[in-house]
């Protein structure tokens, strides 16, 4: 009897397993971080700064506030209150550790690697038995450290609580520092949190969905490490109940969850748990093949870049909830433009090309890096923007109370959002399906893919974004048929974005020159790469120039706020007029006959190219900065869009 009872409770197994649907997953797969070694001018340095000096210096901003002390408060070995002001003050430790196991890839530094060791000791202490870690939830529910996440016990109020936010970036820094060290420290915290999960919500269970999404991304990260189902079921379950009343009150728009997520076609609400989510659902129409995720990710792109995107990639045109606006609402003395918002929105377009190998989201990645994510963090890397607006008048304290970049926040998403995003850089550049690899970012630099069981190096030099030269060494271990994928920006396309929200004044006379061993070809576009196929032999080089010229930009009519504006570009770069360097800014116009010259400016950071825009008849004279680089050189106003004349 007991032999016939496990024989059909195997069966019973064998028919459930089997009427689960088939996986499949993302046809393109980055090269990572730590198979790409950068040599370039720009990134370089940036991804130093944060591992030398943004990382210690946010460490020893959470050690004054008290996150490291929550944790050992929570865990018995200290006494005293929840120390901090936020709800989800437990993340910036994740978020460091997770930058720092990335800059550990590029950069190894066993001092700190030692030093994480010792934060992930502290956050263990704060664990409790069966895995729960929120440590303001722990230390006394009953008072919470913000006025508006309302107190109380586990899972109650998860609308503001923040608890699977903590958890999602949990996840996410235990994946990226066991895939970084190879250390399963942090990792079995992670996974004894992440069971708790799977115990407590699903089907029959706790109804109840995560106010601020990122766990759904955060289980997926743990799911590809461990093969475990269970935490891939349980972010697809997150996202299926969103927008359903049938089991919970919900949220509304602006948490997402007023329809359910398949339906949305219109990006909505706080722009950073906006985009979150959007990248968890594009991971779930990669992994499960889902055609109603797909369909929705497309609809909410095609929405968010024809009708609510700055054109520095910025989001959020509210301060109000820190959300997306009305379709075309798009101000710029008052614009929010988190800096989270800005990186949430790479991690979504990545992923989306990673499921279509369409270069349109990699132009609003190099769009958003190199104009509205940098600009949250100064040179020195100890002084940030927390909003980045398209125009300040030197007095509205947009960021935080201040009219410049501050050093902290109350509230320090932004700076540790910065410290976990820039290290990652390096895996943004290169990327493989099956014979097929692809270029994505002009970066020196070099990397070693394996394809088909060849070795292949792969050597980037290049000064971009300072100019459009670009040479491309490749050199297989034996010779080698593949093809190379190179995109060409959308800028030197004469497209400022894809779609409708922008264009150019008038197209770029310049074009793109390709050559391969010095010959040039008449490479064909494709979906904005210039695709070779053919058999590589060790030493080939390909040379691409891409036209370099000053672009006058326009908006769409429907954004009045842009009404009779223009704005100036320069290859990746958007551009910007600051007080400092033009006496009466509320004076200067742009006009349709204007000369335009290209200086550096080595008060810049890095000496970055100034633009010098010269009316025909000399009565005008603008100087004009790359966009990211403002607010370094003291308080005044700015503007991107600056009044334009048709001549």
């Amino acid at each position: 009897m007991k032999k016939a009872t496990c024989i059909l409770l195997f069966a019973a197994l064998i028919s459930c397993q089997k009427n689960k649907p088939a996986l499949t997953d993302y046809p393109i797969a980055p090269v990572k971080i730590n198979d790409v070694k950068l040599s370039d001018n720009f990134w370089l340095p940036k991804i130093k700064t944060i591992q030398n000096v943004t990382i210690q210096y946010a460490l020893e901003k959470c050690r004054e506030e008290g996150r490291m002390d929550n944790f050992l408060i929570a865990g018995g070995k200290l006494k005293g209150e929840t120390r901090g002001k936020m709800p989800f003050d437990d993340s910036d430790l994740y978020k460091i550790i997770e930058g720092a196991s990335y800059s550990l890839q590029s950069f190894p530094d066993k001092d700190l690697e030692t030093y994480i060791d010792s934060l992930i000791s502290i956050i263990s202490t704060g664990q409790e038995d069966d895995g729960y870690l929120t440590t303001w939830k722990t230390i006394d529910p009953a008072k919470s450290p913000a006025p508006w996440a309302p107190p109380g016990g586990r899972w109650e109020n998860l609308a503001s609580s923040h608890e699977l936010y903590n958890s999602g970036h949990l996840f996410e820094a235990a994946a990226a520092h066991y895939n970084a060290t190879g250390k399963r420290n942090l990792l079995d915290i992670a996974l004894k949190n992440a069971d708790l999960l799977v115990e407590t919500f699903g089907p029959d269970k706790n109804p109840e969905v995560p106010g601020h999404q990122i766990v759904e991304t955060g289980l997926i990260k743990l799911y590809r490490i461990t093969h475990e189902r269970k935490y891939l079921e349980l972010a697809k379950h997150f996202l299926d109940q969103r927008g359903k009343p049938e089991l919970r009150e919900l949220y509304g728009a602006y948490n997402q969850d007023h329809i359910p997520v398949t339906e949305q076609e219109e990006v909505t609400g706080h722009a950073v748990r906006a985009v979150y989510m959007y990248a968890g659902m594009t991971d779930i129409a990669a992994l499960y093949n889902d055609s109603a995720y797909f369909f929705a990710v497309n609809k909410l792109w095609e929405n968010m870049v024809n009708k609510k995107m700055y054109l520095t990639g910025g989001i959020g045109a509210r301060h109000e909830g820190e959300s997306f606006g009305d379709n075309y609402e798009l101000p710029n003395l008052t614009a929010y433009c988190e800096t989270c918002a800005a990186i949430g929105s790479i991690y979504w377009n990545h992923r989306l090309f990673l499921l279509t190998g369409d270069s349109k989201y990699y132009d609003i990645i190099e769009r958003t890096l190199y104009n509205g994510m940098i600009s949250g963090i100064s040179p020195d890397g100890n002084k940030f923007f927390y909003p980045n607006p398209l125009e300040s008048d030197g007095n509205y304290t947009f960021n935080q109370g201040a009219c410049t970049r501050k050093a902290w926040f109350d509230c320090s998403c932004c700076p540790t959002n910065l410290i976990r995003f820039v290290p990652s850089i390096p895996e943004l550049i290169y990327a493989t399906e099956k014979n097929i690899l692809y270029i994505n970012l002009f970066v020196a630099s070099e990397t070693n893919v394996n394809m088909n069981n060849t070795n292949i190096q792969i050597v980037q030099n290049t000064n971009y974004p300072e100019d459009g030269k670009v040479t491309i060494g490749i050199y297989p271990q034996q010779s080698k048929e593949l093809t190379l994928k190179v995109r060409i920006p959308g800028w030197s396309r004469n497209q400022v974005t894809p779609g409708s929200l922008y264009r150019y004044s008038k197209e770029n006379a310049g074009r793109v020159i390709v050559r391969l061993n010095e010959k040039e070809l008449d490479a064909e576009q494709k979906n904005g790469y210039i695709e070779i196929l053919r058999e590589w032999d060790s030493g080939d080089k390909l040379e691409i120039l891409l036209p370099m010229t000053v672009q006058q930009v326009f908006s769409n009519e429907k954004v009045t706020g842009n009404k009779g504006l223009g704005a100036i570009e320069y290859g990746p770069f958007v551009y910007c007029a600051e007080e400092v360097d033009n006496d009466d800014l509320q004076e200067i116009y742009l006009a349709s006959d204007m000369n335009y010259s290209i200086e550096k400016n080595q008060d810049l950071p890095g000496g970055m190219n100034m633009i010098v825009a010269t009316g025909k008849d000399k009565s005008v004279n603008i100087d004009l900065i790359p966009y990211y680089a403002w607010s370094n050189r003291g308080i005044g106003s700015m503007k991107v869009w600056i009044p334009f004349k048709q001549k």
